[in-house]
């Protein structure tokens, strides 16, 4: 199983990371998911990963563009939460950087989740 693993971290390449700041509702399927990004973020590129969480952050969505097709993945912790930045938040508390004006969304080079 392990062989699988690393065969599939060298195919999934991700340059960059985007954080949608607005909570998605996690019943939502591929279709939705992909509908966000296009109207969050313009167009799904390749290479880039695009994640969503809920309104308590307990639970993430990630949709990523590997090149040749889109994967949605989804994550739910049991305790805790993930550390997300609110619209209005300072970005430098997430060690991100923010992009367009509008606080809608930002752009990040590491992302640190936290418990």
């Amino acid at each position: 199983m392990r062989r699988v693993a690393t065969r599939v971290a060298r195919m999934i390449r991700i340059d960059q990371v985007w954080l949608a700041v607005d909570p998605l509702d996690m019943r939502a399927g591929f279709d939705t998911a992909l509908g966000r990004v296009i109207t969050v973020f313009g167009a799904a590129h390749p290479h880039h990963a695009y994640l969503f969480a809920n309104r308590r952050a307990n639970r993430l969505k990630v949709l990523v563009h590997d090149g040749i097709g889109i994967w949605l993945a989804a994550r739910r912790l049991n305790q805790g939460q993930f550390t997300w930045p609110h619209a209005g938040s300072e970005p430098k508390q997430h060690a991100l950087t923010q992009v367009g004006g509008d606080n809608e969304y930002v752009r990040c080079t590491d992302i640190h989740l936290g418990r």
